[in-house]
C-alpha cells in the first residue's frame, strides 16, 4: 500500500492540482493583459472540506468510472475546475480587455501561499506515516 491510497493525500493531492492548475489560468491572464478583447478567466472554487467529510465517512466504497464527459461525477470526486464558468469582470478596457494585474497578482500570491501549505502539510503527515512504519526521515 502506498501512501497515495489513503484518503488524506488524495484530498491533498487534489487540491495541490486544483492550485496548479488555477496557477496556469492566472498566469495566462497575466500574459494576455494587453490583448485587445481578452476576459480575465479564473476556477470556480471547490469546497475541498465537502471532499474530505466525503472521503471520510465512505470508509469502503465502489469508485464510479465516468464514460462520457457528459456523466455526473461521482459524489466523492473532487469536480473538475476547468467546467466552470468564468464569473463576469469587474472592470473592461476600452479594447474589451478585462484583465486587472494587480487583481491577478494577488490572486497569484494566495494560490502560491496555499501551495506552500498544502506541501508542507503533506511532507508532515508523510514524515508521520514513515514515523509510524519506523522509518527514519
Amino acid at each position: 500500500m502506498t501512501i497515495e491510497n489513503i484518503s488524506l493525500f488524495q484530498a491533498m493531492n487534489a487540491k495541490m492540482s486544483y492550485l496548479a492548475e488555477r496557477q496556469k489560468v492566472i498566469s495566462q491572464n497575466v500574459a494576455n493583459a494587453d490583448t485587445p478583447g481578452y476576459m480575465s478567466q479564473d476556477l470556480r472554487k471547490v469546497d475541498f472540506s465537502k471532499l474530505v467529510a466525503n472521503v471520510s465517512k465512505n470508509k469502503m466504497h465502489v469508485m464510479m468510472e465516468e464514460s462520457n464527459p457528459a456523466h455526473m461525477a461521482a459524489p466523492d470526486q473532487s469536480p473538475n475546475p476547468k467546467m466552470a464558468k468564468s464569473k463576469s469582470p469587474y472592470e473592461v478596457k476600452p479594447d474589451g480587455n478585462s484583465v486587472v494585474l494587480e487583481e491577478q497578482m494577488v490572486k497569484s500570491s494566495d494560490v502560491q501561499m496555499n501551495y506552500t501549505l498544502m506541501l508542507n502539510l503533506y511532507r508532515n503527515a508523510a514524515d508521520m506515516v514513515r514515523t509510524s512504519v519506523g522509518k527514519k526521515s
